[in-house]
């Protein structure tokens, strides 16, 4: 009877989350609201004066390799299941895959690359083959659950420059296995993905040591696969990673992985800094300095995030099939900003995206 009662209440939050987030579709610019008008659940938007930097203009030889990876990658029709090529089989690019191959997504591997388009093909399809066997869209919100009952890891607010904040709390650590541990987190890179706002293309992670103890940090194997995530199939999706309260068993675990983190992901790590020069004050939480008076609990935070997360991917779902369903698409159209891309190397002039995806 106590089980039917929990899962009649979290069915509860989640059509509350939904209503709610659907009332919010349009807030004002300078909008600070969070989901459900508390201090518990995420933010809806960043605050007004959150913006990201412009974009660097391409150069024409840029423009050229861009266009020249995106013919490649539309020419794609199936990819291997798996990265052991004795073994595995070819499948049809889905339709989640194609959205995924934006634009944006292309230049991000690009850069990574150092503009060589040879390996930004490789590393592209080695992410997508990634994906596939880890199952990244396969890990729901119920598989995950229980991986952030403690809340150890929760994303609420917007730095400065708009990207979304993940913060880690290694301090509740409460489960054991690796293997979910690091789907927990994939997840939650995921989450953050989708409340990106439109011109933004990376997220922010806060970590406090100040209450971890000996076991609840991670290992340097998991700092390894960590890092080898985020280079090699998120490239260009750190923008910030303030760690405070580093204890001396920690700086040795950095110093043991410090040969296997990228040099700009390591410039764009910073430690012991005022966080409230980082993320604005009214979206920071106490603990880190900040005003919100933030205490996790998991059966509002939970369904409130998913269903605010679910609500943007399938806005951008919608626009992107209206729009063609093309690889390449813009994600700055796909989160509801500007014209369509339609696949094309630039996008189109105001005025006429809606003609030519009718």
């Amino acid at each position: 009877m106590e089980q039917e009662t929990l899962v009649q209440d979290d069915v509860g939050h989640v059509k509350e989350a939904n209503g709610l987030i659907k009332e919010l579709q349009n807030p004002p610019a300078d909008s600070t609201t969070t989901v459900d008008g508390s201090n518990s659940t995420p933010f809806i938007h960043p605050t007004a004066n959150s913006h990201p930097a412009p974009p660097k203009t391409l150069t024409p030889d840029q423009e050229a390799k861009y266009a020249s990876l995106l013919s490649t990658v539309q020419s794609w029709t199936a990819l291997p299941t798996s990265s052991n090529s004795s073994t595995a089989t070819k499948e049809p690019l889905s339709d989640s895959e194609r959205l995924w191959l934006t634009r944006e997504c292309l230049l991000r591997y690009l850069r990574a690359s150092k503009w060589h388009e040879a390996h930004a093909t490789t590393r592209l399809q080695a992410t997508l083959i990634w994906r596939r066997e880890f199952k990244v869209e396969d890990h729901t919100a119920d598989y995950i659950s229980q991986e952030n009952e403690t809340g150890k890891q929760v994303i609420f607010g917007y730095d400065n420059d708009g990207r979304p904040c993940l913060y880690l709390n290694p301090h509740k650590q409460n489960t054991k296995g690796r293997e979910k541990q690091m789907q927990h987190l994939v997840f939650m890179l995921e989450r953050c993905i989708d409340l990106i706002p439109p011109g933004q293309e990376t997220l922010a992670i806060l970590v406090d040591f100040k209450q971890s103890r000996k076991g609840e940090n991670p290992s340097v194997a998991q700092g390894r696969q960590t890092l080898s995530i985020l280079q090699n199939h998120y490239p260009e999706r750190l923008g910030n990673a303030c760690v405070k309260n580093v204890p001396w068993i920690v700086w040795g675990f950095f110093k043991l992985i410090n040969p296997f983190i990228d040099p700009l992901t390591r410039d764009k790590m910073k430690f012991d800094v005022d966080m409230r020069k980082i993320v604005p004050p009214e979206q920071l939480m106490k603990v880190y300095d900040g005003d919100v008076e933030f205490e996790y609990e998991h059966g509002v935070y939970w369904p409130a995030l998913n269903a605010l997360a679910d609500e943007r991917r399938k806005e951008i779902r919608q626009r992107w099939e209206s729009a063609g369903k093309k690889i390449g698409e813009s994600e700055k159209y796909l989160k509801g900003v500007g014209e369509a891309v339609g696949g094309r190397g630039e996008a189109l002039e105001d005025g006429k995206a809606a003609s030519a995806v009718m």
